[in-house]
């Protein structure tokens, strides 16, 4: 095994710590959002990055272009498929449902190439943070510190790596029954994941999903800020968390554009910037419909 590991990571703050940790090797910070939108289940064609990236610009409210989501899934595809076969791979994930499901999609699609010095790093807590909701939260000390407690991908991994990826590709709602149930999972943090996909869709009596749920209650309390709302929906859910503000604030543009709609957006535009923005957060208003 060469010794100039490739280090895969999901989130730009924990590649950032990542690269500040002294550790051999370098980094690839590793985007999009595999549990939702239009794919196909392992190494994807042109026409399935396309279509995502249409995805992503859209679910970002246009905050991220389609042309610059489509260069940063072509590079980070192309990176992964040249590298050397013999050189270790380190995998740094943690246990919620946005970093599962590109565990398991990268998961397959380097079981699709061939690889197999892959060693994965899951870390579902660290001592001193609570809440903890993911490697985010560490500092390069901490992730380091975690370094040798990483361990070889079995055969039996990379082939439940690639169930589940079907599975969150397809949206297939009686696999992922199976798979929320798995008290015997090859990678243990998966049926917690999926169960949280699971309570995430339309609930029948009131057409909300957990997030959207939390945040509507946070409004009707009296929270009238985006940061109000991010603070109490933070506090009302249950670690680890999959979702970023970003993601809130998507949740909180679909429930104000419902019709009818739940919630009222007051400000500079009629909805919440899901992106990086000139828009100051501290502008806007948001009150029960």
């Amino acid at each position: 095994m060469k010794t100039n590991p490739l280090h895969l990571t999901s989130g730009d703050i924990a590649g950032k710590n990542l690269q500040e940790a002294g550790l051999p090797g370098e980094v690839l910070v590793w985007h999009d959002i595999l549990y939702d939108g239009p794919r196909r289940p392992g190494w994807p064609e042109e026409e399935n990055l396309a279509a995502r990236a249409e995805f992503v610009e859209s679910a970002t409210g246009g905050g991220l272009s389609r042309a610059l989501v489509l260069d940063t899934f072509r590079e980070q595809y192309r990176r992964l498929a040249e590298v050397d076969l013999q050189r270790e791979i380190v995998l740094w994930f943690d246990a919620c449902l946005f970093d599962q499901a590109m565990l398991t999609h990268i998961l397959t699609c380097l079981g699709q190439l061939g690889a197999r010095q892959v060693a994965l790093l899951c870390i579902d807590a660290f001592p001193g943070i609570v809440p903890y909701n993911g490697i985010g939260q560490l500092s390069s000390a901490q992730l380091a510190s975690r370094y040798g407690q990483r361990r070889p991908v079995s055969e039996a991994q990379f082939r439940y790596a690639a169930l589940v990826d079907r599975a969150f590709a397809t949206q297939d709602r009686p696999q992922f029954a199976e798979l929320a149930q798995n008290p015997a999972a090859p990678l243990p943090w998966v049926p917690a994941a999926v169960r949280r996909w699971l309570v995430e869709q339309a609930d029948p009596a009131t057409g909300l999903g957990r997030l959207e749920s939390l945040a509507l209650a946070a409004v009707r309390s009296g929270c009238t800020s985006p940061g109000e709302i991010c603070a109490a929906v933070a506090a009302a859910d249950t670690p680890p968390r999959y979702w970023g503000d970003t993601t809130l604030w998507a949740k909180l543009n679909g429930l104000a554009e419902r019709q009818p709609p739940l919630l009222c957006i007051a400000g500079p535009t009629a909805r919440l910037p899901q992106w990086e923005s000139s828009l100051l957060l501290k502008e806007f208003k948001i009150t029960p419909a």
